[in-house]
């Protein structure tokens, strides 16, 4: 599929521009002795765990795979063969909490969907353990608020797994705005998405959290906030759409625009689609403008701005391998995370605001 060109995609988005609680005092018996790696436990192994977390575990130095949770017998066979992973660190969704009562495991990395986030994310923080969550973080504000609520009252950290944070080519066009380099911000342009030919998948599926919008929409509105330094004060516009309403269904989002205003009224025009591959930054600045292409690929991104280019090389799957670094050595030094729960609910607000923006017709103040 030949990607869409980023005239034609600005033009369109100009124009466009919408548990269980158990007692923590019961799970913290055990141990907690300092470690110089900690144990991860992936929770769900679909494609991003067997495919890029699990080869990334291989590479990383401040963590590695101690345990796993599937309710696929087949798969725990595999992967036990595969990454020679002990009878006693292979769980199911059914005993998933008796992970409390082994110190292997320090931290639990959920890797469900969106609708399942919420759940594993309290269980595992009442049963002791750190959590690291996939995005998007849960489907509702309220959602992501008690997350972050079980992970403080068990004194366990909360990370989301957005790589690009921890990725040199996103933190060098954020260190020339925030050091406005190139001046003030004056309009963001950022759209990501791609062709999911699938029909049956939870992305496509409203209760399990699907929808456009939470899943490649996270980079856009991410590309919004980063690209700008800023927070978005309204949702002046947006939209939903499919042309494929046999696979989304029932008004289900395929394709999403929307229009955010910024302080100082900057404007950020965003699109994300499950039917058309795209995937950029445009960053115009007082002084000239950043272009980031891809923006958000797993393989490395690539920039370029009137300070040259912004091109920091790597291979799949380095920006899993150094997010998890990164966070665990966060847990190790007693540090704050990354990006900490708190990120993935402000994303989450901007993903309802922009879900109410659509559904009125009316803009909607953050």
């Amino acid at each position: 599929m030949v990607t869409t060109s980023r005239r034609k995609v600005i033009k369109t988005l100009t124009a466009g521009s919408s548990v269980l609680l158990l007692s923590p005092q019961s799970f913290l018996s055990v141990s907690r002795q300092k470690k110089d790696r900690l144990g991860v436990a992936l929770v769900g192994l679909g494609y991003y765990s067997t495919d890029l977390l699990a080869p990334a575990l291989q590479q990383t130095k401040n963590c590695y795979l101690a345990g796993i949770v599937t309710g696929t017998p087949s798969k725990a066979v595999a992967w036990k063969q595969k990454y020679s992973i002990p009878d006693k660190n292979i769980y199911h969704y059914q005993n998933f909490d008796q992970i409390a009562n082994n110190a292997d495991i320090d931290v639990v990395y959920v890797v469900l969907p969106p609708s399942m986030h919420m759940e594993y994310s309290i269980r595992a923080a009442n049963a002791g353990k750190h959590v690291w969550c996939e995005k998007p973080m849960a489907i509702d504000e309220k959602q992501c608020a008690a997350m972050i609520d079980a992970c403080r009252k068990n004194k366990r950290s909360l990370a989301i797994g957005y790589r690009l944070h921890h990725e040199p080519n996103t933190q060098e066009y954020r260190r020339i705005i925030k050091q406005k380099l190139l001046g003030n911000v004056k309009q963001v342009d950022c759209a990501a998405g791609y062709r999911d030919s699938r029909v049956d998948h939870w992305k496509q599926k409203r209760e399990m959290g699907g929808g456009v919008l939470y899943d490649m929409g996270v980079y856009s509105i991410q590309g919004a906030r980063l690209g700008t330094g800023m927070e978005p004060v309204r949702i002046v516009s947006a939209a939903t759409s499919t042309t494929r309403p046999e696979i989304y269904k029932n008004g289900l989002d395929e394709t999403v625009v929307a229009k955010l205003e910024f302080p100082g009224g900057v404007m950020a025009n965003i699109k994300t689609s499950f039917g058309e591959n795209i995937n950029f930054l445009d960053i115009l600045c007082e002084k000239g403008s950043i272009k980031m292409a891809p923006y958000s690929g797993y393989g490395g991104l690539r920039g370029s701005s009137p300070l040259g280019e912004i091109n920091h090389s790597y291979q799949v799957p380095w920006q899993q391998a150094k997010q998890m670094d990164d966070d665990a050595l966060s847990i190790m030094q007693n540090k704050p995370m990354l990006v900490p729960g708190e990120e993935g609910l402000r994303d989450i607000r901007i993903v309802e605001a922009i879900y109410k923006s659509a559904s009125t017709g009316k803009a909607v103040s953050l």
